[in-house]
């Protein structure tokens, strides 16, 4: 066997170990079974997408839709949005302000503060949401959605100054040192230079944000007391010993599909931008 061919051999290995669970995943959220399978299939069916509007009637009269807090399933994905709509914002702010404090600020110590800035990153999951929900009781802050924001906030920050600073580090510095040379203000060149130069980046930078917050388990699980949130909602469904309901299979195509339409339509503007 020629490197060609063995290189081709584990390309497709890869693609079907990362793609196939996904492929089958799709595919068991049409069949009308629970828990969901593709070995043995018992018919076409919607109901598992119907889950989330269809009538309070038809909803009892499934057996297995009936057993689900439809209520509460919505309530903890509202939660998540919530806390997200706290968290990206702060994390650019805290994001921005460590990249261009690493970029543009000369030092012995940038080493030493880079590790600090990052470590959050690198730290585990439970480490964080035990830190945070620590850290506030002893502040009396019962936990709850404030300590997901806080201790979401922590790491997920770390994910934007790794962006903009990979931005800014393209950015020309003589621009700036030319426009307060002429006399523009730190802030105005701030204002009128960089940031329309990071625009791409912070847009980038926060849906990343998003979904990290959206997406997060570990830390929101030990952070979040008596709350809950999209994440933890459903693996306290996936945990059911009965096997899982299909609906979380249904609520990941939709995910994969939402994420190949954002993609699609972010490649297709990047490119048309860049034949402009």
């Amino acid at each position: 066997m020629t490197s060609q061919r063995l290189l081709t051999a584990y390309t497709w290995a890869f693609l079907l170990f990362m793609f196939g669970p996904l492929i089958l995943m799709i595919l068991s959220s049409f069949n009308d079974m629970s828990p969901p399978s593709i070995t043995e299939w018992r018919g076409l069916t919607g109901k598992w997408y119907n889950f989330f509007w269809v009538d309070e009637a038809t909803l009892r009269q499934d057996p297995v839709l009936r057993v689900l807090d439809r209520d509460r399933f919505v309530a903890c994905f509202g939660n998540s949005l919530y806390v997200a709509g706290f968290v990206v914002p702060v994390s650019l702010l805290l994001g921005l302000a460590g990249a261009v404090l690493l970029t543009r600020w000369r030092s012995r110590a940038n080493g030493l503060l880079w590790w600090v800035l990052l470590s959050p990153m690198l730290a585990p999951g439970i480490v964080l949401g035990l830190s945070a929900l620590v850290f506030w009781g002893r502040l009396g802050v019962n936990a709850g959605l404030f300590t997901i924001i806080m201790a979401q906030t922590t790491f997920v920050a770390g994910y934007p100054m790794l962006i903009l600073m990979a931005r800014l580090q393209r950015q020309p510095v003589e621009l700036e040192e030319a426009a307060l040379d002429l006399g523009a203000s730190p802030f105005r060149v701030f204002r009128r230079l960089t940031l329309p130069y990071l625009l791409p980046a912070l847009i980038s930078a926060g849906v990343i944000a998003f979904m990290a917050s959206m997406e997060n388990y570990n830390t929101t699980m030990f952070a979040k007391g008596g709350s809950c949130t999209f994440a933890t909602e459903i693996g306290a469904m996936a945990r059911n010993p009965n096997g899982h309901p299909p609906v979380i299979n249904a609520v990941g195509t939709i995910i994969i599909l939402l994420t190949v339409v954002f993609a699609t339509a972010h490649a297709v503007l990047s490119r048309k931008e860049a034949r402009a």
